[in-house]
C-alpha cells in the first residue's frame, strides 16, 4: 500500500539506534502511525517536532504491519512559538488529544479543516478563543456535542455563567459559548472556566469511560489561566 498526504505530527518515540515511530493526523487518512527511518538524524530531526505539518511519503507492504514515512516539512509550525509557554502548551494539548482520541485510518475532514483553521489564526489575539471553539468542535465531531444551543433563551443577561445539565452531569458553562457574543476582552477567570467545561466534557465522554489519561499538557494550559 503507497500513498501520499499532509498532515501534522501528532507524536514521536524513539524506535531502535536512529528511527523513529510517528502518529500523525492526515488529511485524507486520519491519524495513522509510521516509521521514519534517519528519524534522529540532525536533518530530519529539526522538523520533526509535534504539531508541525509535514508531507507523509507512506509505504508498506501488508496492512497489518506498521508502513514507512518518508518525511517533507510543509509549515514548521511548533519553533514559531518556542518563547510562548500558553501557546507551545496548546499546541501539545491538541496533538495530545488527537492522538489519544482519533481512532486510527479514519478520515475526519471536519476535524482537520478545523485544525487548518485554527493554525492559521494562531497569531491572532483571539486565539485561545478559537481554541476553545476547536475543542467544542472535536467533541462534536466525535459524536458527543453538547447542544449549547437550547438553553440561549435561558441565559441570564446579568450573570457570566449559566449551571446547565448534560446527560445527567452538572456543568458551569460561561454564557459566551452558549450565545456566541463574545467580548474579545476575556478575563482569565472566563477562559479557565471555558477550558475546564470542555475538560469536563472530554473527561465524562471520552477519558473516563475508557479508562484514558487526560494530556498533561491540557491541564498545564488551562493552569496558565489561574
Amino acid at each position: 500500500m503507497n500513498w501520499q498526504d499532509e498532515g501534522y505530527l501528532l507524536s514521536k518515540r524513539k524506535f531502535r539506534e536512529n528511527a523513529n515511530i510517528i502518529n500523525v493526523f492526515t488529511q485524507k487518512y486520519g491519524r495513522v502511525s509510521g516509521i521514519v527511518y534517519g528519524g534522529n538524524s540532525r536533518k530530519i530531526r529539526n522538523f520533526l517536532q509535534i504539531s508541525n505539518k509535514i508531507y507523509i511519503f507512506y509505504n508498506s507492504k501488508n496492512d497489518n504491519k506498521v508502513g514507512y514515512f518518508k518525511t517533507e516539512i510543509i509549515n514548521p509550525v511548533s519553533p514559531k512559538y518556542f518563547n510562548d509557554n500558553k501557546k507551545t502548551s496548546t499546541l501539545l494539548s491538541l496533538s495530545a488529544i488527537l492522538n489519544i482520541l482519533l481512532p486510527e485510518s479514519q478520515p475526519y475532514n471536519k476535524i482537520y479543516n478545523s485544525l487548518n483553521d485554527l493554525i492559521d489564526n494562531f497569531d491572532k489575539e483571539d486565539w485561545y478563543i478559537l481554541y476553545i471553539f476547536w475543542e467544542l468542535n472535536l467533541i462534536k465531531e466525535l459524536g458527543f456535542g453538547p447542544n449549547l444551543e437550547i438553553y440561549k433563551k435561558k441565559t441570564p443577561e446579568n450573570n457570566d455563567y449559566s449551571n446547565i445539565q448534560i446527560d445527567g452531569s452538572n456543568y458551569q458553562v460561561p454564557n459566551f459559548l452558549i450565545t456566541k457574543k463574545i467580548n474579545f476582552d476575556l478575563s482569565n477567570e472566563l477562559i479557565r472556566k471555558s477550558l475546564s467545561f470542555t475538560r469536563n466534557v472530554m473527561l465524562n465522554k471520552f477519558f473516563l469511560p475508557n479508562n484514558l489519561i487526560f494530556p498533561k499538557a491540557r491541564i498545564i494550559l488551562e493552569n496558565y489561566f489561574n
